[in-house]
């Protein structure tokens, strides 16, 4: 059974304290794909491009098992870009420029082939177009993992609550759990968000972690303190790739399972901030995956006898 995501491809143009590119690849569905590609094969990915999108890149994606039958590309147009730099701190950055481009009148198609999904990733795209996605499959995977931000909060807040509520998985970051909630306490605000209804509700808050909630349950897994981070974008989006590769791998969801997938976002995530882009995640040896598992256990790991 077949993962499928839904998400951006794209163009983008960095700068960051430690130096700039030019246009680069990028895009929420890039970086979960190529993440996830880590776990599984057999991922389906749905996105559109412009003619200006280099093939090179489309076979890159086909080497490692996704599937771009669902790649839109539109001829005469161009490419989705972004452009932005980051502030010295790494967390915080100014949008420089944006250009919709094909994205504009972005309408999802979901190829025959991709209907038998069994985990759905939804990545940022307006809510309307997520519920179209979970809408246009006959049946419902069994899991569905669905990323969001907090433009969608500020200008189509009503139809993101509706989707949110029709969603297994919620991740966001700390600053969007708390617009959404109007709650300061991540734990007040994971508690209102999974009244509107996911099971499940991952805060990601960048280099000090991310936080799993499920019912009354908490799991709080670290970030690797690195010795270089260059670029934090697509770190969010590359995290989602290894959590839900991960999960879809063993096709367990239960919560004992979904705190080791967070594992395995992170150590992804800690990937992607080494490099530029996709520089780093993109040619990972199996080796260097395991031996940076390793280094979140040994972060974690500690005896203590209690009198």
């Amino acid at each position: 059974m077949s993962l499928l995501v839904i998400g951006t491809v794209a163009f983008d143009a960095i700068e960051t304290p430690f130096g700039k590119t030019d246009k680069i690849i990028g895009g929420a569905a890039t970086y979960i794909s190529v993440s996830a590609s880590y776990f599984r094969k057999n991922i389906n990915l749905v996105s559109v491009v412009g003619e200006d999108f280099p093939t090179q890149t489309i076979e890159m994606l086909q080497s490692k098992g996704i599937s771009t039958e669902g790649l839109q590309i539109k001829q005469g147009e161009k490419t989705f870009f972004w452009s932005g730099r980051y502030h010295e701190d790494m967390n915080s950055r100014d949008t420089l420029d944006t250009q919709l481009n094909v994205l504009a009148d972005f309408n999802p198609i979901i190829p025959e082939a991709y209907q038998d999904c069994e985990f759905l990733m939804l990545g940022n795209l307006s809510p309307s177009v997520q519920q179209q996605v979970i809408k246009g499959l006959r049946n419902r995977p069994k899991l569905i993992v669905m990323d969001t931000m907090n433009f969608w909060m500020d200008i189509a807040l009503p139809e993101l609550t509706e989707t949110i509520g029709m969603v297994d998985v919620l991740t966001v970051n700390d600053a969007e759990a708390r617009q959404l909630t109007g709650e300061y306490s991540l734990i007040k605000a994971a508690r209102k968000i999974l009244a509107m209804g996911p099971k499940y509700l991952i805060i990601k808050k960048g280099e000090h972690g991310a936080l799993l909630f499920h019912g009354d349950n908490v799991f709080y897994a670290p970030a690797l303190p690195l010795e270089d981070v260059f670029d934090p974008t697509g770190a969010g989006d590359t995290f989602a790739g290894g959590f839900i590769g991960y999960l879809s791998s063993t096709r367990d969801i239960s919560f004992e399972s979904m705190k080791r997938a967070v594992i395995y976002g992170s150590a992804m995530a800690s990937f992607c901030v080494e490099k530029f882009g996709l520089e780093r995640i993109q040619n990972l040896s199996q080796g260097e995956l395991e031996e940076r598992l390793q280094q979140f256990v040994d972060l974690v790991q500690f005896e203590i006898t209690l009198v």
